[in-house]
């Protein structure tokens, strides 16, 4: 059986970006999982049924630590001869594409899912172009996964247009459809999660699913909904919409490391009862599953897999317009787009979406989108078909 090898730099990725994929692709490959954090790498290989190898990578601009893992993970490929070599995240794209490159590994695949240096400038920046660019070079093909990302490569010429594909639709990995269903989330357990968080069944509620960073635009979704709730010019009567109904739930981590929040934006989320915070959850579908809106105002993104399992459970969004986003989102159909960094803008929509006859609308077309287009056997399969094409053309 001819030898694949998946690389993230922490398992984490690993398990929450490609998960039951790994399994997939091990009945079909002799795949081993490569990452960081050894301990937690056995863990996630034992979950899926994959080998494992652990190299050491860090997340930041570290040239030994860089270089250390370049050699660990060229002599493993010098030792195991894969035939494919398959990167995610930009670290390990660095240290896979490179250390394949100098193995001689035949097919040396990278998927971009995103491009954080998007939002830097400066010296940084012109590191991390030169870092894309030379990970790019080491590779023999490239998989943005969206068009707008492919766009955005090509752009900033980071690589030889040649190398580039997007699989299918778009998606690294698609969504579990099936998991990802309104159905499965009671009406018992809807409820008492409602009263756990303090939500009523006249609130309104909007819903951010996601890391509590700059980038993600929470500075101007929370000043839209402040905004929103201390509307006065606005007539929500005809909609069966009362302000003081209107709740904005947050999903996800608060990071203030790398990618801060405002002051005012933390004061606000502190003080204010109707911005309702729970931390990461592993399970974020009884969270859909309560609210009418999901409000993803990002300023970048790969493919974003919230708005996916939003659209899985049958919730319209309003999205930015950026890539991956604008191309599961369809203005007016399945949710709403406006522009990035706009809390003005991201307002008048959050209005508008007040309207049941348009949220009804966009609602009865969100899922259909998602299984139509983004199943994650869909993805899968047209992976592994590209796979077999690699294959052929290096024998």
């Amino acid at each position: 059986m001819k030898k694949l090898i998946r690389v993230t730099t922490i398992p984490l990725s690993l398990d929450k970006l490609l998960g039951e994929q790994l399994r997939f692709m091990n009945g079909h490959f002799d795949l081993t999982a490569v990452a960081a954090e050894e301990e937690e790498l056995k863990r996630v290989a034992r979950k899926y049924g994959v080998k494992y190898f652990h190299v050491e990578m860090t997340r930041q601009i570290t040239p030994i630590k860089d270089l250390r893992a370049v050699w660990k993970m060229y002599r493993f490929l010098r030792k195991e001869s894969p035939e494919i070599i398959h990167t995610h995240t930009p670290k390990a794209g660095l240290v896979g594409m490179l250390a394949g490159f100098l193995a001689g590994v035949p097919v040396r695949a990278h998927t971009v899912a995103g491009l954080p240096l998007l939002e830097t400038s400066g010296a940084k920046r012109k590191v991390l172009n030169f870092v894309e660019w030379f990970t790019y070079r080491c590779a023999t093909h490239v998989y943005p996964n969206s068009f707008g990302l492919k766009q955005i490569i090509l752009n900033e010429k980071f690589c030889n247009p040649t190398k580039l594909k997007v699989i299918g639709k778009g998606s690294s990995n698609g969504i579990d459809t099936e998991f990802f269903n309104r159905s499965h989330i009671s009406e018992d357990a809807r409820v008492t999660l409602r009263n756990e968080l303090g939500i009523s069944e006249k609130d309104f509620v909007f819903i951010f699913v996601g890391r509590l960073v700059k980038d993600k635009g929470i500075n101007e979704l929370v000043k839209a909904f402040c905004e929103l709730r201390n509307s006065r010019d606005f007539t929500f009567s005809n909609n069966g919409i009362d302000l003081s109904n209107v709740k904005l739930l947050l999903v996800g981590p608060l990071e203030q490391e790398l990618d801060p929040l405002s002051p005012e934006t933390i004061a606000e989320i502190e003080k204010n009862f109707n911005i309702i915070t729970t931390g990461y959850r592993d399970d974020v579908r009884p969270y859909f599953a309560l609210s009418d809106v999901l409000v993803f105002p990002s300023y970048r993104e790969g493919f974003p897999n919230v708005v996916l399992q939003a659209g899985s459970m049958e919730l319209p969004a309003i999205v930015t317009d950026i890539n991956g986003c604008n191309e599961i989102i369809k203005d007016g159909e399945n949710g709403l787009i406006v522009p990035a960094k706009n809390s003005d803008q991201l307002l008048k929509a959050m209005r508008k979406v007040f309207d049941p006859e348009l949220r009804n609308r966009l609602k009865s077309n969100s899922r259909t989108e998602i299984v139509s287009n983004y199943r994650r056997e869909i993805v899968w399969n047209a992976l592994l078909e590209e796979y077999g094409k690699l294959l052929s053309q290096n024998r």
